[in-house]
């Protein structure tokens, strides 16, 4: 499934390069307008980043969120700053489907985990960012990619297959924003070695060629951010390259 990704800062949609605040991209779209759009070119799922909430969640765009939400177009999945069980609630109640989990997942395993017992595996996406070093070492990052969490990625998922967590987001930073595209070992590997995780590859498309070589990583969606923004191609265009095998 392809899903399209909005990135907002005070209801405006951005781009960040690589998580960096200091190298945003600002759009000239309406979040709503863009909903219609993307809804209109067959999207089924959208992707929402919250980034003025990632940074302080007393000023969350949930106002915004609803709105878009209650357009009744498709199904969201909606994180930036998710903390503790009161950031959780607050999505689920303006109707998102699922709920984008960061660093905590990472911080505080065992919160997460109860969430994911408490709301259902349907409920929670665990957004993974990984570090590749050159031994193949996959680490996991967290705060905005700031920090290096120095757990594993397998390690992490390993526990929280013990809770049935389903659905994973996971990106490689070294390929976000930069229009190179995915990292297709990465995800090879991760649906080989967690066949029972519905994997989302996130960051690098830059062509309809980089979507037509994830097809046989055998990951359940694609997160497409920057190259829609831009025009490199159309959403439908997208989802026929990704649905023709």
């Amino acid at each position: 499934m392809i899903i399209p990704a909005i990135d907002l800062i005070d209801g405006k949609v951005v781009r960040l390069y690589q998580g960096d605040y200091g190298q945003k991209t600002e759009y000239q779209f309406d979040p709503i307008e863009v909903v219609n759009q993307y809804a209109g070119e067959g999207a089924k799922w959208l992707h929402i980043v919250d980034l003025t909430g990632a940074k302080d969640t007393s000023k969350r765009q949930l106002d915004l969120i609803g709105r878009m939400v209650a357009t009744g177009k498709m199904q969201f999945q909606a994180g930036g700053g998710v903390r503790d069980e009161q950031d959780v609630i607050q999505l689920l109640d303006v109707g998102i489907s699922r709920v984008v989990i960061g660093s905590v997942a990472v911080k505080q395993p065992e919160l997460v985990k109860s969430w994911i017992e408490k709301y259902g595996a349907e409920k929670i996406v665990l957004a993974l960012d990984v570090n590749i070093d050159e031994q193949g070492n996959k680490h996991i990052a967290t705060h905005g990619w700031q920090q290096n969490s120095g757990v594993a990625l397998e390690v992490l998922l390993e526990d929280f297959l013990t809770v049935g967590a389903k659905h994973v987001l996971c990106t490689d930073i070294s390929r976000d924003g930069t229009l190179q595209g995915s990292n297709k070992q990465l995800y090879t590997e991760m649906t080989t070695q967690f066949p029972t995780i519905e994997w989302q590859a996130s960051g690098g498309i830059g062509n309809l060629d980089d979507i037509k070589a994830l097809q046989p990583t055998n990951v359940s969606g694609v997160i497409l951010g920057r190259a829609l923004l831009e025009g490199k191609f159309t959403l439908s265009q997208a989802i026929q390259t990704w649905e023709t095998r």
